[in-house]
């Protein structure tokens, strides 16, 4: 089993820095000055400065960069991939102990948990799936063989990785059931995960004044994140995955026995998902996730209390993530990839077990050689443009490992109402699009385009793997570029135009920054370059305040100094005016509101639509 684990692990000791990593290892950083609060880091997200009691984890796994980044002095994928190895192995074996409890073939059955798209590919990871599942799979395993307290031990540790940690409480409680125990310390050892939650919530509360579930609950308004539209999606896609936790083909077989209203259910799910997506990837996976669900939930009541309890935690796990999550991705499936391996070890011949395995770990490995090379690119990408970045001022709108690798030689990340110099370079991303900072030319662009048609993630695919911003399909197959990048110097600006029609092509190398010029919306604060021509007396700005707009006052700027403020009554059309300079060629005018809003769909930061503005 070691043997299994050490192969899948150390081909990718030279995985780059990737997904949500960069994030992690900002708490990693801000512990190396406050060891016992490393998420109170603070750094900028999509344009915005965010607090970290807000990251949707608590600080296990920050803590454990963190020890790793204070032995090591600096990051080294291969050092940090190597410990992190451990966790992986903790999981292996966790699942081998609970196959030998559950099944005759415990090792085909742990081979098949080992192989699961979302253990293969984010085992490559620093982000805490895969040390939340290890501990989880290890409270499990150790509350099955009676050990309650080194089981809420575990659980705790669990809880200090991931807050669906709560969830072992009920799926224990469900163990306790089936067997009818009835001791006292079994009980409250199941309530390990959840009180270490409450502790580190008030710990935070009493020793920094916020509680972290409610900086979260903030970001989930702030970002609409918890929108029904937004749910409905998470929960389709995660249907689709939990279709492929299991090859489809071995699942189907193993847990064929099932009453013929599950197989008309299936096709209604089948019709209904083709309905939305033809694609056979997509409605496929939906269905086969349909079934095995359903599957579940007829057997909670099946006489034998295993069977029983496995399905009663696929169920019960999956429906609290239906309620939790909101991106709908593969990794947050990771805990019931062991019970339904399981099952489908007691249910299905071995032949059928290991030809479904061998399938399954073929596609996974594919899976993370694509996903490799994505994040290799941007690791290749940044030192070849390390020359430029080491004489210019830097910045970038990239996030995930991208960013990481352009911060560490540099670069600062885009907030909101960024303003430019020329000759400063801007490295930009296809999930961000263009930065507005007007005439720019490329030094270096690189689309990055994998030879295997396989995509987890990709502007031009429909992939969900790792968020339903990007499709609901668990994978897609598709040769579209995973991204385009490029570098690009700002060149420096000579205004054409004393008046700006926004919107229009002309417009766009006058603005500065905050103005979207396809739709017109600006941000809180949005600025422009003007070309003063003779005999100028009035700086016009031309706005229209639409019913959702938050704003209720807008001020207007002159080359910095405020000119007139408007305050808001009622939408509408509204025109704001203030002395022009008294003299220069060119003039800079910026436009500030006092409020804004996100719309649903739509992660931008919202003011009001700007229509015209210039010098009269």
């Amino acid at each position: 089993m070691l043997g299994a684990v050490l192969a899948l692990r150390l081909p990718l000791l030279n995985q780059p820095i990737q997904g949500d990593d960069v994030y992690y290892l900002k708490g990693a950083e801000h512990a190396q000055i406050d060891a016992l609060h490393p998420t109170h880091a603070r750094y900028i997200f999509l344009g915005r400065e965010v607090d970290m009691r807000g990251h949707p984890h608590p600080p296990l796994d920050a803590w454990v960069l963190g020890g790793l980044l204070a032995a090591f002095g600096d990051v080294y994928e291969a050092r940090f991939h190597a410990a992190y190895i451990f966790f992986s192995v903790v999981a292996a074996f966790s699942m081998l102990a609970l196959a030998r409890r559950f099944c005759d073939r415990a090792l085909s059955a742990t081979v098949v948990f080992l192989v699961t798209p979302a253990f293969v590919i984010n085992g490559g990871s620093l982000e805490s799936d895969v040390p939340f599942a290890a501990f989880w799979l290890l409270a499990v395993a150790l509350f099955v063989y009676e050990r309650y307290a080194w089981s809420a031990a575990a659980a705790a540790i669990a809880a200090l990785a991931a807050y669906q940690a709560a969830l072992l409480a009920p799926v224990l409680w469900l163990w306790l059931l089936v067997r009818g125990e009835r001791r006292k310390g079994a009980w409250t050892a199941t309530l390990a995960a959840p009180a270490a939650i409450a502790l580190w919530q008030l710990y935070e509360r009493f020793s920094s004044g916020a509680l972290p579930a409610g900086v979260l609950a903030g970001y989930m308004q702030t970002y609409n994140l918890q929108a029904f539209a937004q749910k409905v999606k998470s929960a389709v896609a995660l249907t689709g995955h939990l279709g492929w936790v299991v090859f489809p083909l071995l699942a189907v077989i193993a847990l064929r026995r099932a009453p013929k209203w599950l197989y008309a259910l299936t096709a209604a799910c089948a019709v209904a998902a083709a309905a939305y997506d033809q694609n056979p990837l997509f409605w496929v996976s939906c269905a086969v996730g349909v079934y095995v669900l359903s599957w579940c939930i007829t057997r909670i009541s099946a006489p034998n209390r295993e069977t029983r309890f496995l399905a009663a935690w696929i169920v019960l796990f999956f429906g609290g993530a239906l309620v939790i999550f909101f991106a709908g991705s593969a990794r947050y499936l990771l805990p019931v990839a062991a019970p339904l391996a399981i099952l489908v070890a007691r249910q299905s011949g071995a032949g059928w077990i290991w030809a479904g395995a061998a399938l399954e770990a073929a596609l996974s490995i594919l899976l993370t050689t694509v996903n490799y090379q994505h994040w290799d690119a941007y690791r290749r990408f940044v030192r070849q443009i390390e020359p430029e970045m080491a004489q210019r001022r830097t910045w970038t709108n990239a996030e995930w490992g991208f960013r990481y690798y352009l911060e560490s030689d540099g670069a600062l990340p885009v907030a909101r109402g960024q303003s430019f110099r020329p000759g400063d370079m801007i490295v930009t991303t296809a999930y961000s699009g263009p930065v507005a900072a007007g005439p720019q030319t490329v030094i270096a662009q690189r689309t990055i385009e994998p030879a295997i048609p396989l995509r987890l993630t990709a502007p031009g695919a429909r992939s969900g793997y790792s968020s339903v911003m990007f499709g609901l399909r668990p994978f897609d197959v598709s040769r579209a570029p995973v991204d385009v990048i490029r570098a690009a110097i700002v060149e420096e600006r000579k205004p054409e135009l004393s008046w700006l029609k926004i919107g229009r092509p002309e417009a766009a190398s006058q603005i500065l920054f905050g103005i979207y010029n396809n739709d017109g919306w600006m941000a809180a604060k949005a600025g422009v370059i003007l070309k003063r021509p003779t005999g100028a007396t009035r700086v016009e700005a031309v706005v229209f305040v639409p019913p959702q707009a938050a704003a209720r006052q807008v001020s207007l700027y002159v080359d910095g100094a405020l000119g007139a403020r408007r305050q808001i009554g009622s939408p509408g059309r509204y025109v704001i005016d203030a002395p022009a300079p008294a003299d220069g060629e060119t003039a800079t005018a910026t436009l500030q509101v006092d409020r804004t809003f996100s719309a649903p769909g739509d992660q931008r930061e919202l003011g009001i639509v700007l229509l015209e503005l210039g010098l009269r």
